[in-house]
């Protein structure tokens, strides 16, 4: 039996007294005190689960508990939707097809002020609170930062009394769930639904009807005009699912809808009766199969075309709801411009601009004109991504079959889009083929971000430099014709989850100093600035690092059966595993160091625990490389006794929102090494610097913002920056002859190669090496090896004085209040959705 169904032990005797007490004290309806909440974990365990205090398991007292804090955010939540409703407020509606909102509870009872009340209410039922917290599985709703980044949009949005609805999918299985066999990545289902969700609350009666497939006839109207039809279509049924959002410090709780895909007639009686049971539910399967995973792997025709079903399912649902909320005021289309603004999430929601327009058009029977200044007035979007094959882009041929009628609508977008770029540059045939939505080949393809760059009254990068080289190269020439359109939002994380919640002791330390209301005004951090210097502060801050890392150590000698030290250096790289991440930079300079050590080499490095945490997309075979040839470098290093415990490396398994959380506090280094010009912002480096983690890394994305904002002095910059990466490029990169040219690096890339890691496979790790010299080193993890390796040098010097090392930490956290998602969510409101706080009377 596991832990998680083992009943918990309580004082039958004592429980049952807090029983009475409770429940006449309250236990009948949502309450604050530690009496109605305990009441009310109760009286679910009792009415809601039919459980016994006797035989409940820490599950049951985690569902129990969420349950009674559900309650109280849905009263909060009624109150702010019949506010908003009441004031007819504008909205902004936020479509995203991934959140990655971790575990809820937590969160939730900070951000609704409950901690205290929770805590003590399931001690006196002599409940364990770390044990039922614990047993929370991650929301499988998202992937990596896109995800993540939305999710603490959604805590801010609330936090500031803005009015706001996000909308995604409700996947019954996440990404996946990631484990290790002989090093390499095992990709297992997600299942995160598997014990219900206490949080979601289900809305059947606002149920969508989603068409797919079928085909466009022109027929006449009544009027005589010949109108399109789309015709003999398949019909399928999106079912929401509430998730409700609590602000911090506030009344308001917002909500998120996700839909959930449900086949149109569950079943053919008929053929049931006639005995074909499987053929009778083959449209439920395929209706329920939209919703079922997030990401199908597309490598395949039959994966494309779900992941477009997917999108356009869950825009169209989205639509359709913003449209039935804003008619219950309004008759006409008047004020829907005031009322509404969409905010698209990166390029996969784009597929809502022709489905606005299809609905104006074909639904609502307006004109081109009115239907295009409508639609060009409500929508924004956001670019996640530089690098040019990340932009969306759907084949023409998987388009017409799929979505028939909104292929002849972009066809349409696109005349009258090339009839602009004309006027605007007569007879510039390269200008119309680099703007044009249709990309020619063979097939044509949809540029889905063009889509939504022509669409948007505004187009935004997510940091300074990605902005500012979205404007230089990417969409140029979308700049040259939109002057202004195109601005930066530089990102932001939420402080609650990410400082308040996941590291409390430092949070107690910085409110004992500085008081408590930071986590709302971040910027209030700078107040720990005249305690950096100070011996005692710096004490106490580093000990709460070091008993942070005692608390990780648990946690990799549970996952991993590897034993490390807290007082090693903790030098982490948690994020998705991609080639331009350069996480198989961070492998040589392991290598080279484990080398020394060997050759006798090695100045006296101060010991140091590698410590990586990544999922690689299933398709993506040289990702899957790169983790299986960091796991068995690791074990090699990890029980070799010549090292002396020097280095350990550690690769934790199924990186998540929690796991996160208990990374990020214990972090002494922060790894963002990517190659400069191809990360867009990052966030991971703004949570470990809020922290206090130094960090080394390149001049890309957010880093260049963070240098600004601690100093230069306290941080550790190397690399090749943006122009002499594209300079080199230029010049004509040859990585081999690096390779013949650095001795060291040669040495350490044979070995790599050799198979004298994956004994038993030796050609297992040849890959990776291959795609750094025949493959031509895309991402410029040579150009930069020298660099780093000088770098880490500095890294152990600042290290190896602890005063020095303190301080640049506090530094660290006093000083990137900037890094709020508070902020970066004013801006967005003030800037671009013309939004106004709505406070919510308790």
């Amino acid at each position: 039996m596991s832990e998680s169904n083992k009943p918990m032990k309580t004082s039958r005797k004592s429980v049952k007294k807090a029983v009475r007490q409770s429940l006449a004290a309250g236990g009948k309806k949502a309450g604050n005190t530690v009496a109605e909440i305990k009441g009310n974990i109760l009286r679910h365990l009792h009415c809601t689960q039919a459980h016994d205090i006797s035989t409940a398991t820490k599950r049951d007292w985690w569902v129990a508990t969420s349950l009674a804090v559900r309650d109280c955010l849905l009263e909060d939540m009624i109150a702010t939707m019949q506010t908003h409703n009441d004031q007819d407020t504008r909205r902004v509606y936020y479509l995203s097809l991934e959140y990655l909102m971790g575990r809820l509870l937590q969160n939730n009872i900070a951000n609704a002020d409950l901690t205290e009340q929770v805590h003590e209410a399931l001690g006196e039922l002599g409940i364990d609170p770390v044990e039922v917290f614990e047993q929370e599985l991650d929301t499988g709703l998202g992937n990596g930062g896109l995800g993540r980044l939305a999710a603490c949009f959604l805590d801010s949005l609330a936090t500031l009394d803005l009015p706001a609805v996000g909308y995604g999918i409700y996947y019954e299985f996440g990404l996946f769930k990631q484990e290790f066999l002989n090093g390499r990545q095992i990709e297992k289902p997600d299942d995160w639904l598997r014990f219900g969700d206490p949080w979601d609350v289900m809305r059947p009666e606002h149920a969508q009807e989603v068409r797919l497939y079928g085909r466009v006839e022109h027929r006449y109207d009544e009027c005589g005009d010949m109108r399109p039809c789309w015709v003999d279509t398949s019909t399928i049924l999106g079912v929401p699912h509430d998730i409700p959002i609590a602000g911090y410090g506030t009344k308001t709780v917002n909500f998120l809808r996700l839909w959930d895909s449900k086949a149109s007639e569950e079943f053919d009686f008929d053929t049931f009766n006639e005995g074909g049971y499987v053929e009778a539910m083959r449209e439920k399967a395929m209706g329920e199969s939209i919703s079922k995973v997030l990401y199908p792997n597309d490598k395949t025709e039959n994966g494309k075309e779900l992941r477009l079903v997917q999108q356009y399912f869950f825009v169209s649902c989205s639509l359709h709801d913003i449209i039935r909320r804003y008619h219950k005021k309004h008759d006409n289309w008047d004020a829907f411009a005031e009322k509404v603004f969409i905010q698209l999430n990166d390029t996969h929601p784009a597929v809502a601009v022709p489905e606005l327009m299809r609905i104006f058009l074909d639904e609502e029977k307006m004109g081109w004109e009115e239907a295009w200044k409508l639609v060009n007035s409500v929508f924004g979007y956001t670019n996640h991504t530089l690098l040019p094959e990340a932009l969306e882009k759907w084949s023409v041929p998987l388009f017409e079959k799929v979505l028939p009628r909104h292929m002849e609508i972009i066809f349409e977008i696109n005349r009258r889009h090339m009839e602009e770029v004309e006027a605007r540059w007569p007879g510039d045939d390269q200008k119309k083929a680099s703007l044009s939505l249709i990309e020619e080949g063979s097939p044509k393809m949809v540029r889905m971000a063009y889509m939504a760059v022509i669409a948007s009254s505004a187009v935004n990068g997510v940091a300074a430099l990605h902005t500012q080289l979205l404007k230089q190269d990417l969409f140029r020439e979308f700049d040259e014709m939109f002057p202004g359109r195109l601005q930066n939002k530089t990102n932001g994380i939420t402080p609650r989850r990410w400082l308040k919640v996941c590291n409390p002791r430092l949070s107690d330390l910085i409110s004992e100093k500085i008081g408590d209301s930071w986590p709302k005004n971040l910027n209030e951090l700078r107040g720990l600035e005249e305690f950096a210097g100070d011996r005692d502060f710096q004490k106490a801050f580093m000990d709460i690092k070091r008993q942070n890392k005692v608390d990780l150590a648990e946690v990799i000698k549970d996952k991993c059966g590897v034993e490390v030290s807290p007082d090693a250096m903790f030098d982490v790289q948690i994020k998705r595993l991609h080639e331009y991440k350069r996480q198989h930079l961070n492998l040589l300079h392991i290598l080279t160091w484990y080398r020394r050590i060997l050759h006798h080499q090695e100045e006296e490095m101060s010991p140091r625990v590698f410590l990586f945490a990544a999922k690689a997309a299933p398709g993506y075979d040289l990702a899957k490389s790169i983790i299986h040839a960091i796991n068995a470098v690791g074990h090699t290093i990890n029980n070799d006794p010549r090292v002396k415990g020097r280095i350990k490396v550690v690769f934790l398994p199924n990186y998540s929102v929690s796991m996160a959380e208990k990374i990020v506090p214990a972090a002494d280094l922060s790894e963002q090494i990517s190659t400069a010009g191809k990360e867009a912002s990052g966030t991971g480096n703004m949570k470990l610097a809020l922290n206090g983690a130094l960090t080394v890394g390149t001049l890309d994305g957010a880093n260049v913002e963070i240098r600004e904002e601690v100093g230069e002095e306290n941080i550790f910059i190397f690399g090749k920056e943006v122009e002499e990466v594209e300079a080199i490029r230029k010049q004509g990169y040859n990585p081999w002859d690096i390779y013949h040219q650095d001795g060291e690096l040669k040495a350490v890339l044979d070995w790599l190669a050799s198979g004298h890691f994956t004994q038993d496979e030796p050609d297992a790790l040849k890959p990776v090496v291959h795609s750094l010299l025949d493959g031509g080193d895309p991402f410029l993890v040579l150009a930069d090896y020298r660099a780093y390796l000088d770098i880490q040098k500095d890294i152990d010097a600042t290290w190896k004085d602890p005063a020095q090392w303190a301080e640049k930490a506090i530094l660290n956290t006093a000083r990137v209040g900037k890094f709020s998602s508070d902020r970066t969510i004013s801006q967005y409101a003030e800037e671009i959705w013309n939004l106004k706080p709505v406070p919510v009377k308790g």
